[in-house]
């Protein structure tokens, strides 16, 4: 290991910028959704999502917006 280098005490996270009102007002309220589904269900979604061009989250906000409440 070289001498020149020197470990130093503290945390990471202390040196990001702390959040203003401003950048927490463009943030909507989210939720994160946990479900099971089957190894087969999991793959005809991912290969939907790919075809698509689209990641999975994507593919489920649309289908989620299309419906009626």
């Amino acid at each position: 290991m070289s001498e020149n280098k020197i470990l130093k005490a503290g945390r990471p996270s202390e040196k990001k910028k702390a959040a203003t009102l401003s950048a927490l007002a463009d943030k909507s309220d989210t939720v994160r959704v946990n479900f099971d589904l089957d190894r087969e269900e999991h793959i005809k979604l991912k290969i939907y999502a790919a075809k698509a061009g689209k990641r999975v989250s994507e593919v489920l906000r649309e289908l989620i917006a299309g419906l009626d409440s």
